[in-house]
């Protein structure tokens, strides 16, 4: 099995997020996804270690919003 690589195409962070690559070029232009610009062409490449970490980050953020915004089933109240 060959080893995950340092360096992640926008299409790979797409695959791996389950979204687009516009969606991740915008995440990256936003500063939401940490990612160099490398060559002549302006290739844009994600470090593997800093997409771990921004996932770890939206799970964060999302136990916090959960928690101040807590889920209310209509339903039940009947």
């Amino acid at each position: 099995m060959a080893a995950t690589p340092r360096f992640l195409t926008l299409t790979d962070v797409a695959e791996v997020l389950n979204t687009s690559s516009a969606q991740v070029y915008a995440m990256v232009r936003r500063g939401e996804l940490p990612a160099i610009k490398i060559g002549g062409r302006g290739q844009w490449r994600v470090e593997a270690d800093r997409l771990e970490d921004y996932i770890a980050g939206q799970y964060k953020a999302t136990q916090e919003y959960v928690e101040t915004h807590p889920f209310v089933d209509s339903d039940l109240s009947d």
